[in-house]
C-alpha cells in the first residue's frame, strides 16, 4: 500500500455520502507497499480500505480484481470484501481516479518471521488456490515470464542500470529462466504478489490477505515461489530453509504439489526474484520523489536471483 494521491477530509466526506456505512471520523492515509494509494478509512460504525488506482493498475482488469475479491470471500478465504454503494456500484470517482472501498481486516503483518506463519501462509495459499479453480473470469499475468527481457532492454535505453548489476550478465541469467520457463504446469487464478504485509495474523494464525492487484491467471506453484523469495530470508537478507519447507508442509495439507511442480520449483523462484528486481528497478527509477511511499531498494531481489541461479534443486527444500 501507498499514498500517491492525496484526498481530503471533505473528499471523503462527499464520496461517503453515497454509502450506508456510518459518519467519517478519520482519514488515515497508508504508507506501506508500492502500488496504489491507499486510506484508512474510519467511520463511528466500522473501518473500512479505499484503495486509489494509479497508472500501473488497467481499469480494465478492475472487474476480474473485484470479482475474485467476491468469490475468495464468499468462499471462506479470508481477504477483503468489496462494498456496494446505495446503488449497487463498487468503483467510486475521486480525485479523478477509480476508487474502491473494501471491509477492513483484523490483524497485523508479522515482524519476527517463523516456520509456523510460512505453515499457515502455506496452508491458506492452497486454499485460495482450490477455491480460485472455480473462478471463471481470467487475468494474463502481464509481469510474467515474458515481460522480463523486454523490461530489462528498457533500462538500457533510459538508465545506466550497472549500479546495479552487469546488463549483459543479466540478459544471461534471464534468458536462460525464460528458455527452460515451464509452460505446462497447473494453472488457476494466483495472487503473484504474498508479501509478509500483504498478509494479516491474530495469534500466529493467518486473518487476513490483503492486494490482489496483481493476481491473475498463471501456473499455482509460481504463487508458492513468491512466497519462498518473500518469506524465507532473514533481516540480513539469509535464506532460511526451514522456512521453505514450512510453507511446502502447510500447503501439501491442503492440496499436493505435483512431481513436475517440485522439479520446477528452483526455476520458478528464480523467476520470481528476476520479476521483482526489475518492478522494483522501475519503481527505483520512476517513483515521484513527492509520493507518499518508501521506495524498495533492487539490489535485495538481485542478490536473490543471484543466489538461486546457483542453488539446485536439493539445496531449495
Amino acid at each position: 500500500m501507498a499514498v500517491y494521491t492525496k484526498i481530503s477530509f471533505s473528499q471523503m466526506n462527499e464520496m461517503l455520502t453515497k454509502f450506508d456505512i456510518g459518519e467519517l471520523i478519520e482519514l488515515v492515509g497508508i504508507q506501506e507497499g508500492v502500488e496504489n494509494s491507499n486510506y484508512k478509512i474510519i467511520t463511528d460504525k466500522d473501518n473500512f480500505i479505499l484503495t486509489i488506482y494509479e497508472k500501473r493498475v488497467n481499469e480494465n482488469d478492475l472487474p476480474y480484481f473485484i470479482n475474485l475479491m467476491k468469490h475468495l470471500n464468499s468462499n471462506g478465504i479470508c481477504c477483503p470484501k468489496p462494498i456496494y454503494d446505495n446503488s449497487g456500484k463498487e468503483i467510486q470517482r475521486i480525485s479523478n481516479k477509480n476508487s474502491l472501498l473494501i471491509s477492513f481486516l483484523q490483524g497485523k503483518s508479522v515482524k519476527d518471521i517463523q516456520p509456523k506463519h510460512c505453515y499457515e501462509v502455506g496452508k491458506n495459499l492452497a486454499h485460495l488456490h482450490l477455491e480460485g479453480i472455480k473462478f471463471s473470469s481470467t487475468r494474463e499475468n502481464d509481469l510474467g515470464y515474458n515481460s522480463w527481457l523486454p523490461l530489462l532492454k528498457s533500462f538500457s535505453k533510459n538508465q545506466d542500470i550497472s549500479e546495479f548489476y552487469n546488463p549483459k550478465e543479466l540478459e544471461v541469467i534471464i534468458s536462460d529462466t525464460v528458455l527452460n520457463w515451464p509452460k505446462r504446469l497447473p494453472k488457476g487464478q494466483i495472487h503473484a504478489d504474498l508479501f509478509p504485509n500483504n498478509v494479516f495474523f491474530v495469534d500466529d494464525k493467518l486473518t487476513g490477505i490483503i492486494d490482489f492487484y496483481f493476481a491473475c491467471t498463471d501456473i499455482l506453484a509460481y504463487d508458492i515461489a513468491v512466497c519462498i523469495n518473500s518469506w524465507c530470508f532473514n533481516e540480513k537478507n539469509e535464506f532460511i530453509k526451514k522456512r521453505v519447507e514450512s510453507i511446502l508442509f502447510g500447503y501439501n495439507q491442503i492440496r499436493e504439489l505435483s512431481k513436475e511442480e517440485r522439479t520446477n520449483l528452483l526455476t520458478l523462484t528464480k523467476g520470481a526474484s528476476i520479476r521483482f528486481f526489475l518492478t522494483r528497478l522501475h519503481d527505483w527509477y520512476t517513483t515521484p520523489s513527492d509520493a507518499f511511499v518508501v521506495k524498495l531498494n533492487p539490489k535485495e531481489y538481485l542478490d536473490k536471483m543471484i543466489f538461486f541461479n546457483k542453488l539446485n534443486d536439493i539445496e531449495l527444500y
